[in-house]
């Protein structure tokens, strides 16, 4: 594993499935990091958009490295390649390169009677 535990912060959405595919992979690694909800939190998106000059997402950021728009098994193949981790064939336990579904949760339709 990690010697020193890294420092993560996860500019991630809620439902998307790269954002899910993310949380996989710091989990699978047992690694704590700070979930931003850039869906919910404006002042989360603008910071992301601000650190890694886009705006697409997820966007983790590792020790000081922004990754931009990246895919669960992109952020493990750059945390192995510079040693923030060692490989692991563990099943992450979901897709860890699916794509977010950009218009979140579908709404239910709601339906009126007269009192």
């Amino acid at each position: 594993m990690q010697t020193d535990s890294p420092k993560i912060i996860a500019y991630l959405k809620p439902h998307c499935g790269w954002s899910k595919g993310v949380r996989a992979v710091l989990g699978k690694y047992g690694l704590e990091y700070e979930d931003r909800d850039i869906w919910n939190d404006p002042m989360q998106r603008l910071e992301m958009i601000q650190k890694s000059g886009q705006e697409l997402s997820p966007c983790v950021e590792i020790n000081g490295t922004m990754l931009a728009d990246v895919s669960g098994d992109e952020v493990e193949a750059w945390m192995v390649e510079n040693g923030v981790v060692s490989r692991s064939d563990s099943p992450a336990g979901v897709p860890t390169n699916a794509p977010c579904d950009d218009h979140g949760p579908v709404a239910q339709p709601i339906q009126l009677r007269q009192l």
